[in-house]
């Protein structure tokens, strides 16, 4: 049954929503003044005038409910100040059962659970929620709300795989960030994920001149997005073979940016940090492994699940460095056995260590795997991460090559022949 006061709010809320006067809403069908009257909950609505007003606006009678878990904004009000996972939950059901708010507020509402599925590592349950997101957006549109949205879904799509339009988004981001002249946090959070979908993409180039204009753009700061864009600018040093400036961004940035400021990013910093010390020329695994316990240290505050996996992955990645095999096949092995909550890039990252153990001890099916991820990662335009992999696979069959005797070593070079045309290509 609807109520009084909470009929009157509903109503009022439904109506300017819509940007309707009370006079418009009326009609012909009803008088200002007891519209004015119900809206302050001076008088208890009739059936007939429910089902005037339901029509005026394009509802059923039943819209006029409050939800069951109150409304919208207070269930973000709630989330937002607490974060709490039951408060994420309630504001998720409110949102759902709420199809008439103002925009605005759904928008505020999505955003946020989209960033709760991200924490979480669900990629695909952020994904779904910025899709909405970006729709809305365009519906309000507000330039910045539109950026935003494109800027987060980028990265969301980056790290489910899908470059090619996670590029697109990207491009459309930085392009309105720049033609509106819209505030450095707008424009460098649109630079920085344009830089690394390029990055992915493999136009390194193009990675490097935005790089160039993000650092630019952030110097002097050194709040979250500082310490992001110099990740992200050291990744393309990184991808370009210049380990050591990649090296002394990412330093800086694990030097200046506090823990307090976002204990998650700083977390991710040093996972970052980690695989950078394994992946430079020569790889050093005692600084990785520092890195790696900071991480681990920080995972009793902040432990979601795709942070601990990112964890167990670079711990792997660790013991197959410094030739401790057993340990990397159990640490893959604790991986395998949950649902993954990592991004594409270091589930790829997982299976070419996989096969790789498995070239070592003898399998030649290893070979035939890492070729088949890097043909599938060219076809899915993730350009760099094919290029990896194809390095990675010469230098497993260098290494098994390495362990023969001449003769066998010289059946083997012959076997793997077939391997090496794209990996000169690609290199």
């Amino acid at each position: 049954m609807l109520r009084q006061p909470a009929f009157g709010r509903r109503l009022r809320k439904l109506r300017t929503a819509r940007g309707l006067s009370q006079t418009r809403l009326a009609g012909d069908g009803m008088s200002t003044g007891y519209l004015s009257r119900l809206e302050s909950g001076a008088r208890q609505p009739t059936e007939r005038a429910v089902a005037h007003l339901a029509d005026r606006l394009g509802l059923r009678p039943a819209d006029f409910e409050e939800p069951s878990t109150g409304s919208l904004a207070h269930a973000l009000t709630l989330a937002s100040s607490t974060g709490a996972e039951e408060a994420v939950e309630a504001l998720a059901v409110a949102l759902a059962e709420e199809g008439h708010e103002d925009p605005v507020l759904r928008w505020q509402a999505l955003w946020l659970l989209a960033r709760s599925r991200r924490l979480q590592g669900d990629h695909e349950g952020e994904r779904a929620r910025l899709e909405e997101l970006v729709r809305l957006g365009d519906q309000v549109g507000l330039t910045e709300l539109r950026v935003r949205g494109l800027t987060r879904l980028a990265r969301c799509l980056r790290s489910l795989g899908e470059i090619t339009a996670a590029l697109d988004a990207s491009v459309a981001s930085h392009h309105l960030a720049r033609d509106n002249s819209l505030d450095t946090e707008d424009r460098a959070a649109a630079l920085l994920a344009l830089v690394s979908v390029e990055a992915e993409a493999g136009r390194l180039p193009d990675a490097r001149s935005h790089a160039d204009e993000l650092t630019t753009l952030v110097a002097g700061r050194s709040d979250a997005l500082w310490a992001e864009a110099m990740w992200t600018v050291a990744a393309v040093r990184m991808r370009q073979g210049d380990h050591l400036t990649a090296q002394q961004l990412l330093e800086e940035a694990l030097e200046k940016f506090g823990s307090g400021d976002d204990l998650v990013l700083w977390l991710r910093l040093r996972l970052a940090a980690g695989q950078l010390h394994l992946e430079k020329v020569p790889a050093d695994p005692t600084a990785a492994a520092r890195c790696a316990r900071a991480a681990e240290a920080a995972l009793a505050f902040v432990g979601t699940p795709g942070l601990r996996q990112e964890l167990t992955a670079l711990k792997a990645d660790l013991a197959f460095v410094t030739g401790r095999y057993d340990e990397a096949r159990l640490l893959l092995g604790e991986l395998a056995r949950d649902d993954s909550r990592i991004t594409y890039r270091d589930r790829v990252r997982t299976d070419v260590l996989r096969h790789r153990l498995r070239i070592l001890s003898g399998d030649p099916s290893g070979a035939e795997s890492l070729r088949a991820l890097a043909e599938q990662a060219q076809a899915d335009a993730n350009t760099d991460l094919a290029a990896q992999i194809w390095r990675m696979l010469a230098e497993a069959l260098t290494e098994v090559q390495l362990a023969l005797s001449p003769a066998t070593a010289q059946g083997a070079t012959l076997r793997g022949a077939d391997l090496s045309p794209k990996t000169e290509e690609l290199i």
